[in-house]
């Protein structure tokens, strides 16, 4: 029950929100929801199964002899076996699971507000470290309104079904405060208790992880909260993942407004998600409904809508906020109190990261406003390159070391900056999980291109990717991308990227004039691709135009590799990191280095070398290994559709490592999520002077096959 106007108001504009992306995705529900009705029990990418599999694995989520009992007692292909273990996971519940479901409660606390002399129930929130509390931005908006609440422990029935005996800890917001409105999440302090101890300690707490595989679209979650201000209740195992979207999660369970704030475990009781709104049914009018179909208004009462789904904020989101958060050294101690899986035990310099308000003192009257981060140092070019210069990172044997980030494509319109800490951030989180020391952003170079390339080509593209032609189709661009190819080249390199993801032979039917043709041809490769990668139409036609024009435009790549060697150092080693279309012009960027720079480590990430139409076009006309490097790794995943031909098999790359890891299906080309790897960290780690624990990388989830 949420104890003011103020609260129920925002509540509401959560919950439109709410429904509107409902509404946004109604033909991706559906479709899931059809493959549900075939039986299809986890209707989701084989990418995301095998990152569940594998957490439920090294979690102990399934008995080693379930295990072998099922999984072995039949030939099954991979992903049938990954959807095997889901299932068994989900089915057969050991002893445990209540006791930790109960241990998993006991850190839920009912959130209450003094007003006018009397305590109102206003929410709910849970501990994810000794000391910090999280719940809702409508439910704690400001430091400010978090002083006149507390929270209240074991509000609930004992094993009896007695009263249990409430702990009261009133809330510290001077020590540390923040939230987000968009998130909807808020992070705030809880006092110590009389006896020094802290909330954490005497209630548990929940341990926030930024890794994959927590959760796959069919499986079930469970809620723990206080529904309309009552005592605790559960939503336990009734309630199914709907959708995943980039920031927020959508799953039936049956919840009352009261659990604004409430945890969603999965059956691992690991926090998947913070639960902030329930979506509201509307009709055609766009009004919002009451459970007897007749519109509801605002007199009737929340408990009156028909709720037909709810939202929460995935944790990766809420955490991916943090790690941007400029802090105070002692709020920063507070927050890495979450833990390593959070990914916010790094270091972040003040010039490095966006500023997070203040905790208000006690006088003030709210949060002051968000102070701008400090300039950066950028490194000018003559071909209007805006590229971030780094540091030395280190001396190892006696040369200096410098880690490069080479971005790719649709980089343009974005903040180098805002880049540089993201790839870093990727890397910090991998280098964690490795047991390696982390690398502060302001030790990376970022030569950057993306304005420059964007100008070369000669079109604006939105933020999500899409090319401005008018509304045309995917295939309609391709073809407008094909005809406008330098060389002639686009259509070979949609065709060889689709027999290599095991697109058949077939000739098409012959039809009236060349366009019709051409759009036919180009449909069938996109469209293959499309289907067996995580990667959409739009994206692959996109990519391939963008790799197509570099190869092919001499005064494009030219310009490009101007822009990049620009604002690289002058001597000493580079660890080049490069992405996508990046990999491509790191390989000729490497035949144009200085006399006095050598590769220690070439990292290749979700690039497309392994296809005959990429890598003969090259400045080193390969497949060859550049002379200058003395390391090199390849990493792909499988369902990267622009990592279309790795493992690069053919002889003339030599001798080098590759690896093969499972990205989150919505994520599977990002680099973040390339870096976060352990495998792949501690590659990049290792080459600047640090050394992995061996405990560490052995058998880490999301690592990867190992080629040499």
């Amino acid at each position: 029950m949420l104890a003011t106007e103020a609260a129920r108001a925002e509540m509401h504009r959560q919950a439109a929100e709410a429904a509107q992306r409902y509404r946004e995705t109604t033909a991706e529900r559906e479709e899931i929801e059809e493959k549900l009705a075939e039986g299809v029990r986890f209707p989701d990418a084989p990418g995301a199964l095998a990152a569940r599999a594998e957490r439920i694995l090294d979690r102990g989520g399934l008995s080693p002899s379930a295990v072998v009992s099922s999984i072995h007692a039949e030939a099954l292909d991979l992903p049938e076996a990954n959807e095997r273990i889901i299932n068994l996971s989900n089915e057969l519940q050991a002893w445990s699971f209540l006791p930790r479901g109960v241990r998993a409660g006991n850190t839920v606390a009912r959130i209450t507000l003094r007003r006018n002399g009397r305590e109102l129930p206003h929410g709910t929130g849970f501990m994810v470290s000794p000391r910090l509390l999280m719940t809702n931005h409508h439910v704690l908006p400001n430091g400010e309104f978090a002083r006149r609440c507390f929270a209240e422990f074991n509000a609930q029935v004992s094993i009896d079904n007695a009263p249990d005996t409430v702990a009261r800890m009133e809330l510290d917001p001077a020590a540390f405060f923040t939230a987000d409105e968009r998130l909807d999440f808020a992070l705030v302090a809880v006092a110590p208790a009389g006896d020094g101890r802290n909330a954490g300690e005497i209630f548990g707490l929940n341990r926030l992880s930024v890794q994959l595989g927590k959760l796959v679209i069919g499986e079930r979650v469970n809620i723990i909260g206080h529904p309309n201000g009552r005592l605790k209740e559960i939503a336990l195992r009734d309630n199914a993942l709907l959708l995943r979207l980039d920031d927020f999660l959508h799953y039936k369970t049956d919840t009352e407004p009261g659990n604004s704030g409430s945890p969603v475990f999965n059956d691992q009781w690991e926090v998947v998600a913070l639960h902030h709104s329930g979506v509201p049914n509307k009709d055609e009018q766009g009004r919002v409904l009451r459970k007897d179909g007749r519109p509801w208004q605002r007199g009737d009462g929340d408990d009156a809508i028909d709720w037909i789904a709810n939202e929460g904020v995935r944790i990766s989101a809420i955490l991916k906020h943090l790690a941007g958060l400029r802090l105070d050294p002692r709020q920063h101690a507070l927050l890495t109190e979450l833990g390593p899986d959070s990914g916010l035990t790094q270091s972040v310099p003040a010039d490095q990261a966006v500023t997070a308000p203040p905790p208000p003192t006690p006088q003030g009257t709210g949060l002051p406003e968000t102070a701008a981060p400090k300039a950066v140092a950028v490194g000018t070019a003559l071909t209007g390159a805006t590229g971030r210069r780094g540091r030395n990172i280190g001396s190892v044997d006696g040369a200096e070391r410098h880690l490069v980030f080479l971005h790719g494509r649709r980089q343009h319109s974005k903040d180098p900056e805002a880049l540089r800490r993201s790839w870093t951030a990727g890397l910090n989180h991998g280098l964690t999980r490795a047991g390696m020391a982390t690398v502060n952003p302001g030790d990376v170079w970022f030569p950057y291109y993306g304005e420059r390339l964007a100008a070369l080509m000669g079109y604006a593209e939105s933020a999500g990717g899409a090319v401005d032609l008018g509304g045309l189709t995917a295939e309609e661009a391709a073809e407008r991308f094909a005809a406008e190819s330098p060389t002639g080249s686009y259509e070979q390199l949609l065709d060889e990227a689709a027999r290599r993801a095991g697109m058949p032979r077939h000739e098409p039917a012959t039809t009236e004039g060349i366009d019709e043709r051409l759009v036919g041809t180009l449909r069938r490769p996109l469209r293959w691709l499309a289907a067996r990668s995580a990667v959409d139409e739009w994206t692959i036609a996109a990519v391939f135009r963008d790799v197509d024009r570099y190869l092919g435009d001499r005064d494009v790549r030219e310009a490009v590799l101007e822009c990049v060697l620009t604002t690289l150092p002058t001597s000493g080693e580079l660890v080049l990191v490069t992405h996508s279309l990046g990999t491509v012009v790191g390989m000729d960027l490497i035949t144009r280095l200085p006399d006095g720079i050598d590769v220690t480590l070439l990292v290749t990430a979700a690039g497309p070398l392994g296809m005959d139409a990429v890598s003969t076009r090259l400045l080193t006309a390969g497949p060859r290994r550049p002379e200058r490097v003395r390391h090199w790794v390849n990493v792909w995943c499988p369902t990267d559709a622009v990592a279309i031909g790795c493992p690069l098999a053919e002889t003339g790359w030599g001798k080098l490592t590759q690896l093969a890891v499972t990205n989150c299906s919505d994520c599977a080309h990002d680099i973040e999520e390339y870096l976060t790897h352990a495998d792949v960290a501690a590659e990049i780690g290792g080459a600047l002077g640090g050394h992995a624990r061996p405990e560490a990388t052995a058998g880490r989830a999301g690592g990867g096959d190992r080629v040499c």
